[in-house]
């Protein structure tokens, strides 16, 4: 376990982010629990998403970008024939389309689409930064948000079950990747729309969700580090 000492000198954490903590509560948490100034995180995950979130104490947050230039990979679950603004469950449904047309071969040959270097538009809902705000700020006003697409690389997008209109899936990335985004475009592109309804990020380069620690049991062991 990771002392309070240990961490103001500083720390790499690896926690198992829980279903609807954002990042920065996370971090928020740990700062106040384990009594330092410096922490952050390497890498946003969404408050609906669940999984490997890395956090830096003390000096060791000058490694940050470092853990953040590492591939990521994740599992989910995307359903076809419906859409919401956000591309998940954090807001409603705004659209339906009947998917009756669709089987699981042409599923898995879509994703191939998606392999390698291709242009990506982050979700109007997400933490980019456009005019020094966050656009998330202005889509739940629901003002228009103009965000420039960026290239990402999708190294495998495999179908690990097709169970329709859900589609188990897992994908291997380049940093900045947006998985909703990937969700949003794959049901463009199979003309029946998607969300997201599940997502766990499972690695970031060689570090497992395997061997990150429970939050709750995390904050449990440090309370008891004198």
């Amino acid at each position: 376990m990771t002392s309070t000492d240990q961490s103001q000198q500083g720390s790499m954490l690896m926690i198992n982010k829980p279903y609807q903590w954002t990042s920065f509560g996370v971090v928020k948490k740990l700062r106040g629990a384990l009594g330092v100034k410096k922490i952050g995180h390497a890498g946003t995950l969404d408050p609906l998403a669940t999984g490997l979130l890395i956090l830096c104490t003390g000096k060791m947050t000058k490694q940050i970008h470092q853990y953040q230039a590492l591939e990521k990979e994740y599992e989910g679950t995307l359903v076809l024939g419906k859409t919401t603004p956000s591309i998940d469950l954090e807001t409603g449904f705004d659209s339906e389309k009947d998917i009756s047309n669709i089987t699981e071969d042409v599923v898995k040959n879509t994703t191939g689409n998606f392999i390698g270097g291709i242009e990506q538009t982050p979700p109007i809902y997400s933490a980019v930064k456009v005019d020094g705000q966050r656009v998330y700020t202005k889509a739940r006003k629901g003002l228009k948000v103009k965000i420039e697409p960026r290239r990402v690389e999708i190294k495998e997008f495999q179908v690990t079950e097709c169970k329709l209109p859900e589609v188990h899936f897992r994908v291997v990335c380049s940093k900045g990747t947006y998985i909703r985004s990937l969700v949003r475009d794959f049901g463009e592109q199979l003309n029946t729309g998607a969300y997201l309804s599940r997502l766990v990020r499972t690695r970031i380069g060689p570090y497992i969700l395997e061997d990150a620690y429970d939050l709750d049991e995390f904050l449990k062991q440090t309370s008891k580090v004198p």
